[in-house]
């Protein structure tokens, strides 16, 4: 019998407030994009969010390379209620949240995708990656986060409200795991604060 995206977590991972606070972020900038960038599917925002609370399992087996060891998790055991192409590139979306770029001669799974499959990896996975950079800390610093698209110049702008107005948070690791993103959605990201 497969298990749900809440019931692998639970199986393989310890500590679970960085994957539900990635899914919110995540989620906010799915919903921010899909606003101003670029409309995606209601199908697309769960694979999404399947992979925001799955993206660490891999911690379980080893902390060296855990985004491949969630991939090869969530490939082994399957999903409840998901395809296996869905399967597939949630495993994939995964498996991009850090570490190298996608490589469709290289990487297994990713490279029997077609070209629209691959587009839509590189977009989840970018959004995941910036969303579990933004929580690197893993203490809930950001409160909100606003999508505006500037189209004349193609910037997309990451206006961030933080937890605590008297403290502007470290997002280095969300800066430097932006360039999946722009990859992605062919876009320049800009990350600013608002109160």
């Amino acid at each position: 019998m497969k298990l749900t995206a809440k019931e692998m977590l639970d199986k393989f991972s310890v500590g679970v407030s960085h994957p539900y606070e990635v899914r919110r972020l995540s989620m906010m900038i799915f919903d921010g994009v899909n606003e101003t960038l670029k409309e995606m599917s209601n199908r697309e925002r769960e694979l999404l969010e399947n992979a925001a609370l799955l993206h660490d399992i891999g911690y379980f087996i080893d902390s060296k390379s855990h985004h491949k060891h969630s991939q090869k998790l969530i490939l082994d055991n399957g999903l409840d209620k998901f395809e296996k192409r869905e399967i597939e590139l949630i495993s994939c979306i995964c498996r991009y949240h850090r570490g190298s770029l996608p490589d469709k001669r290289e990487h297994v799974v990713y490279c029997d995708f077609n070209k629209k499959e691959r587009k839509l990896v590189k977009r989840l996975a970018g959004i995941l990656k910036i969303a579990d950079g933004l929580d690197r800390a893993h203490v809930n610093l950001i409160k909100k986060i606003r999508i505006n698209y500037d189209q004349l110049n193609n910037i997309t702008e990451f206006y961030l409200t933080p937890n605590n107005n008297e403290y502007i948070p470290d997002i280095t690791y969300g800066i430097r795991k932006k360039d999946l993103f722009e990859i992605g959605f062919k876009t320049q990201v800009v990350f600013k604060f608002e109160a």
